[in-house]
């Protein structure tokens, strides 16, 4: 527990704060529910959540048992060009995702694949579908993520393994320029990748007829569901051609998501290789503010030698443009994401963090999920994430490849 734990009592607990950006007073109950609005087109139920729960120190890092795959990238049955491409990239060994699933998509089987982000999964059903395309034994995919930034980052995995095969795609995502993306498609690109409420507005204007695509893949479907995207998916499901291959990828398996599975798929494959929920190897930690102000606490760790890359969530956009300005004037060199920032400058922002030309990047939950981003030490939540899922995906940006991480909660 930091020093800064006692510096109130918890008979004071559930006193307002006092602190600049003070967090309203919450519940203790984790598992309370409550109606919250949608940060997607929709509403959903949304759980109360109290940190201090979850406080947790790691001794030692964990180790995640090694995983013996069955095949090689060599062995798998795909176009040697592919294989070229996939070598360059450096990949040999596949992850267990890959190393289960690339052969059932390969032999057009409906997939469920229960799988966290960082697994491999992207690459899981790039391989088999860019194999498909050349192959003639599909013609269109359709790839949905809930994100812009998953999206592109899916859309830049299909160009490195498409290098000399002569396949197209198109990124259909909101903040980007609709025009560009309308000429391409009209090029009949092989892959679109994009956006639920981008691609629903290029199907209503005839720029996408979803009937065509014979291969659809529904990323991160969780997410989408808390997004409030489940219309809007449904919406494009019900235009898809009846004979297609599905595949559909979560994290979590709900029972919303279980019906939508039913009306999606034709007797599927499972595979679940998903890894911890919790991350094992992050030190969870709160910082009780009491009558401290939030951006002084802030300061402070981030001066700390062993804050070497650092982000901090918080839960609005215009939080994280003030802490931004706060900091910066304080002579902290950042970067700042968030849903009113331009694809451009969002684009921007990350390359900077993945970098390493900044070490402080300010987010809204945007970039919790879907993003792979490598050697974050700590998480900072500056405001509370408003349920134990967001938590849990927010903390899980550190700690990764079995080294430890930090995450620190300001109640």
């Amino acid at each position: 527990m930091s020093n800064y734990s006692n510096s109130r009592k918890k008979s004071d607990k559930n006193n307002k704060e006092r602190a600049k950006w003070g967090s309203k007073k919450r519940s203790s109950k984790q598992f309370s529910r409550r109606k919250g609005p949608s940060s997607g087109r929709g509403k959903r139920t949304v759980a109360k959540f109290d940190p201090t729960l979850f406080i947790k120190k790691i001794e030692e890092q964990v180790v995640t048992q090694a995983y013996i795959p069955k095949n090689t990238f060599s062995d798998f049955a795909i176009e040697n060009q592919l294989k070229v491409n996939i070598e360059k990239k450096g990949y040999v060994t596949p992850t267990p995702i890959q190393d289960q699933a690339i052969p059932h998509m390969l032999e057009g089987r409906d997939l469920i694949g229960t799988a966290n982000t960082g697994t491999g999964k992207t690459a899981a059903f790039l391989i088999p579908l860019i194999n498909n395309v050349l192959t003639k034994k599909t013609s269109r995919v359709l790839i949905i993520a809930p994100t812009r930034e998953l999206a592109a980052q899916i859309q830049s995995e299909f160009k490195s393994f498409t290098i000399h095969t002569g396949l197209t795609s198109v990124l259909c995502i909101g903040g980007a320029n609709i025009h560009f993306q309308t000429r391409v498609l009209r090029n009949n690109p092989e892959f679109v990748i994009g956006t639920p409420g981008r691609l629903i507005d290029l199907g209503k204007t005839k720029f996408i007829h979803f009937s065509n695509y014979t291969t659809i893949v529904l990323d991160e479907v969780d997410r989408m569901l808390d997004m409030g995207f489940i219309k809007d998916i449904k919406y494009i499901i019900d235009r898809l051609p009846k004979k297609r291959h599905s595949l559909f990828f979560s994290a979590t398996v709900s029972k919303d998501l279980q019906n939508l599975m039913n009306s999606f798929l034709r007797n599927p494959i499972s595979i679940s290789v998903k890894t911890r929920q919790s991350a094992e190897n992050v030190n969870q930690e709160v910082i009780r503010i009491g009558q401290k102000n939030k951006i002084e606490i802030v300061h402070e760790l981030l001066i700390k030698p062993e804050f070497k890359k650092v982000l901090i969530f918080l839960r609005t956009k215009r939080f994280v443009d003030k802490l931004a300005k706060e900091l910066t004037a304080r002579g902290f060199t950042l970067a700042l994401i968030h849903g009113n920032r331009s694809q451009s400058q969002r684009n921007k922002a990350l390359l900077l963090f993945k970098t390493g030309k900044v070490t402080i990047l300010l987010a809204t939950d945007v970039v919790a999920r879907g993003i792979d981003i490598d050697d974050i030490s700590h998480v900072i939540n500056f405001d509370l994430p408003q349920t134990y899922e967001d938590y849990i995906h927010r903390i899980g940006r550190t700690g990764r490849a079995d080294k430890i991480g930090q995450a620190i909660t300001l109640v």
